[in-house]
């Protein structure tokens, strides 16, 4: 399976995410902090690989809400500390 940007969108998607926006009257739903407010995204609550594209599982969402939640249903890995190598020569 490949990512679903690899070709960019399709138009099929386009259709949906207009009629979500337009569903949910162009205002977040996620109101994370840092909410813009103004819905330009469509996430997908339960992730597309359970769900599909099916509407009633989408809901309009501001960029930065919608980075924050991120993909739902991955895993979310936590950042590894690095080490400060120093060479001792």
């Amino acid at each position: 399976m490949t990512s679903a940007w690899t070709n960019g969108s399709t138009r099929r998607w386009r259709r949906i995410r207009l009629a979500v926006l337009q569903r949910d009257g162009w205002v977040c739903q996620l109101r994370l902090a840092g909410c813009t407010g103004r819905a330009t995204c469509a996430h997908h609550v339960l992730g597309r690989s359970v769900t599909g594209d099916s509407m009633e599982h989408i809901v309009a969402s501001c960029t930065s809400c919608n980075l924050k939640v991120g993909q739902p249903g991955r895993p979310r890995r936590r950042p590894v500390p690095r080490q400060q190598v120093y060479n001792r020569w």
